[in-house]
């Protein structure tokens, strides 16, 4: 599935060397032994189709309607897991009534008071893990972030334990992209991770499937690792799995059909792009998610 989303690239564009590295990674072909694929993803004691999954997007609105909400309707009908990132409450609400399973992303805001309060309604609300984008600490000017008028702040170590301790549910840290940062989130107890560079938030990061490996081996599975940023298409996604990822999160490829058909464009792109994962499957002998072996990837 190839997708016509244009993008307008300067020097140092973190998306665009992801894209590269993206299309650096090639695939070998096995079909000897091989046998009809299954994408199911099972992830904090609950079932899914595929490990297809929405990003933490926000503030999402189509033709006046919430199009978070849409995402979600679609992420249900689609039975994928259905993220979502700064919103007000009754947004979260809306969201998870639709029947999703939803994982719910807390900014680093610097009144811890207001991440704990959200730690609560979200539990609330019946999501399935939350967790937090460590990525927006700073801007880039080396302050402290604002966003639309929340303060944010660093976090330390010993507050993401507190963090962590503060819910029974699987706490989830966003915005890794280094072996050191995931030591320190095992150290913490996290229940799961996200590499990520936030779609560039630091000009020449890191491609998440260039750190990708590193940070599998040290993880040895014993959390489940998420990867974002550019994904683009069922292959994409073979390629993060095959290299350490147990799913992946896409956002700016559904966005165009989210705004186009709402619900139904989310269902029928994440559909389509679980097919195509299924057929790259079929032609490396990958029986199911977890069988995608990392020696099928070469680097050209």
């Amino acid at each position: 599935m190839k997708q016509n989303i244009q993008h307008n690239y300067r020097a140092g564009d973190s998306d665009e060397i992801t894209r590269h590295y993206f299309d650096s990674l090639l695939i070998e072909m096995r079909h000897i032994d091989s046998v009809l694929p299954s994408t199911a993803l099972e992830l904090y004691g609950e079932n899914f189709s595929s490990p297809i999954m929405t990003a933490a997007l926000s503030h999402l609105k189509i033709d006046g309607n919430n199009g978070m909400v849409e995402m979600a309707k679609g992420a249900k009908a689609s039975n994928a897991v259905m993220w979502t990132g700064m919103g007000d409450e009754a947004e979260l609400e809306a969201i998870t009534a639709t029947g999703a399973k939803t994982i719910k992303i807390i900014k680093p805001h610097s009144d811890n008071n207001i991440i704990f309060k959200r730690i609560e309604h979200a539990e609330k609300c019946g999501v399935l893990a939350l967790g937090m984008d460590i990525d927006h600490s700073f801007n880039s000017k080396g302050d402290f972030d604002n966003v639309l008028g929340f303060p944010m702040s660093g976090k330390t170590l010993d507050e993401i334990k507190e963090f962590v301790n503060a819910t029974k549910l699987p706490f989830i840290i966003k915005g890794v992209l280094s072996e050191k940062d995931t030591y320190k989130c095992l150290e913490a107890g996290v229940k799961g991770i996200v590499i990520s560079h936030h779609h560039g938030i630091i000009d020449y990061a890191v491609p998440p499937l260039m750190v990708l490996p590193k940070i599998a081996k040290m993880v040895k599975r014993s959390i489940p690792i998420f990867v974002d940023c550019g994904i683009a298409s069922g292959i994409d996604v073979f390629k993060a799995l095959a290299l350490g990822a147990d799913a992946v999160s896409v956002g700016r490829t559904l966005i165009p059909h989210l705004n186009k058909d709402g619900a139904d464009g989310v269902r029928n792109i994440i559909e389509e792009m679980t097919k195509e994962l299924a057929g790259v499957m079929a032609r490396t002998c990958s029986k199911d998610i977890a069988s995608i072996d990392a020696s099928v990837i070469w680097q050209r």
